[in-house]
């Protein structure tokens, strides 16, 4: 980053205390506490808003499309699934 170029800050927004925060979109700021005052007059203005936060963007970590594995199972857990256990659809009361 050179002196004339202010750092990328990601924004989350938060409607109402509890909810989920929401990426929004993102600044451009020389400082957290500066990004976070643009944050406010840019994304609070025109909605509610009950909370803010701002992240460099260069520490955010993302997936990567090409890597197609990335999502795969690593191990097979059918045995979680009820439907791979043999039950009658029926049990007899009368047996014992």
């Amino acid at each position: 980053m050179t002196d004339t170029q202010w750092e990328t800050y990601e924004v989350f927004h938060q409607t109402r205390r509890g909810d989920a925060h929401i990426h929004v979109g993102c600044v451009h700021a020389p400082d957290p506490q500066m990004a976070l005052h643009l944050a406010r007059d840019q994304f609070a203005r025109r909605l509610r808003c009950s909370s803010i936060w701002v992240v460099p963007t260069r520490e955010l970590t993302a997936s990567d499309y090409q890597d197609e594995s990335f999502f795969s199972q690593a191990t097979d857990k059918s045995y979680r699934d009820p439907k791979t256990f043999g039950a009658p659809d029926k049990l007899d009361p009368h047996a014992s």
